[in-house]
């Protein structure tokens, strides 16, 4: 495979991935996959998750992507590649900016407080049912995202925290 061509799969597929994990996330993490999602969304202390089990998941498909690329068609090496940055850009951003997992750091910059705004307003939920912002590098404005949270609290379609300020 060409360089350009390399290139080319490997960021198609680490753009591909913000949409996969909306997906994963809304669909999967908040629906049937909830059962290890849930300690993510309740307080605790531990260091660990269940949630952390989707990082094994994923981790070992990416792997397993390396290595049938690596023996029959390398394009899927490349896009392993893809995938596996974005699951860098996911650890620093969302466990390391967001949940502060690495150490305490306040974001002065305006897109990375936007993430953090967002990913919180994420949280404001109780439960699995409704919810805004499921993707993790991409965030919409965080006063649509208030406002869509009001809408859903007041239709029923989730159970908003009083502290979210919604």
């Amino acid at each position: 495979m060409s360089w350009p061509a390399a290139i080319a799969v490997t960021l198609g597929a680490l753009i591909f991935m913000e949409f996969f994990a909306w997906y994963a996330h809304k669909y999967i993490m908040h629906g049937w996959g909830w059962g290890w999602h849930r300690d993510h969304h309740e307080p605790h202390d531990n260091k660990l998750e269940k949630n952390d089990l989707f990082a094994v998941v994923f981790g070992t498909i990416n792997a397993g992507m390396y290595i049938f690329g690596a023996i029959y068609w390398d394009a899927l090496w490349w896009a392993a590649l893809g995938v596996n940055l974005y699951g860098v850009i996911y650890a620093l951003v969302h466990d390391g900016l967001v949940h502060q997992r690495f150490g305490r750091y306040v974001p002065k910059n305006a897109y990375a407080k936007r993430l953090v705004q967002a990913h919180r307003l994420h949280h404001a939920t109780i439960g699995k049912e409704g919810g805004v912002s499921f993707g993790f590098v991409l965030a919409r404005d965080p006063a649509k995202l208030k406002a869509e949270l009001k809408r859903q609290s007041q239709s029923g379609e989730a159970i908003v925290r009083e502290s979210a300020g919604a």
